[in-house]
């Protein structure tokens, strides 16, 4: 059973790692529910690549049912990767907050040297607007996990004629200057909507939520009400690259274990999250 937990522990730390998403900024093609695998050797190995479960947290979240940041122990911060490698634009990756130990899942905009802004909620990168497609509609499914709250997404619950209720949100395309391409969700006016210029130092990354709206991302601050990234993000801080979904939950189980099956998600098992165009 120890050398069990010890290889367990070990494949965690360096090779890959499933992943839960919790919240929306990723939509549309992260749901709440969607469960995935994140390679930890895509980039090299940093201080947060180890996973190292903690006993307490784990008893108070699970037994006691108290809310703890996270079931692991982070070693002491160093700088630098081992044989690091630098994200690419429109990688989706794994970024624990500097200070912190939770994770959160956003998507590489800016890298090292670049010149970025936000106007009018159009990404800026060198002095070039980054491509933006015309806004398209998109009808996700409303379950228990994705609930298409009226105050975060105001008129867009509806009620198709075939009798489904659907969330109908608004999309755009966006192209990186390599190509890249991925959907983002454009609600209208937000206070992410400006921001910058910055040029982001050596050895960070810029990253944002592909749910523009409601991401708290590098353009919001670290912590606190608006619990951001803080601006760019050392890159000794990403955990890894997101590869592909293994399967997604709508909410609907219960402890019964007939109910488990039903609750599966149809389509998005194996669904890969590297963008189009590479």
């Amino acid at each position: 059973m120890f050398w069990l937990i010890i290889a367990v522990l070990g494949f965690h730390s360096l090779l890959a790692k499933p992943f839960y998403i919790p919240s929306e900024s990723m939509l549309p093609g992260l749901e709440v529910g969607d469960r995935l695998v994140v390679s930890k050797y895509a980039y090299g190995w940093s201080f947060v690549s180890p996973t190292i479960p903690n006993p307490a947290a784990i008893v108070e979240n699970v037994v006691l049912r108290r809310p703890v940041e996270s079931w692991s122990v982070q070693l002491p911060a160093w700088r630098g990767r081992v044989w690091g490698k630098m994200p690419e634009r429109g990688d989706v990756v794994i970024v624990t907050p500097p200070g912190q130990t939770s994770d959160y899942i956003k998507r590489v905009i800016g890298l090292p040297g670049d010149t970025l802004e936000v106007r009018a909620g159009t990404v800026i990168l060198n002095g070039k607007p980054v491509e933006r497609g015309p806004i398209h509609y998109r009808d996700m499914p409303v379950d228990k996990n994705a609930t298409c709250d009226p105050w975060q997404y105001p008129g867009a619950r509806i009620t198709r004629p075939d009798g489904k209720i659907v969330c109908r949100l608004p999309i755009v395309t966006e192209t990186l200057p390599n190509g890249r391409r991925f959907d983002t969700v454009e609600l209208g006016a937000s206070p992410g909507d400006y921001y910058g210029p910055i040029k982001i130092p050596a050895d960070h990354v810029f990253l944002m939520g592909d749910n523009r709206d409601r991401s708290a991302d590098s353009r919001f601050a670290l912590g606190g009400s608006e619990k951001g990234l803080g601006g760019p993000v050392p890159w000794e801080n990403i955990g890894g690259r997101a590869e592909f979904i293994t399967f997604s939950v709508d909410g609907s189980a219960t402890i019964n274990p007939l109910t488990w099956f039903g609750s599966l998600r149809s389509g998005r098992a194996g669904t890969s999250l590297r963008p189009e165009g590479e």
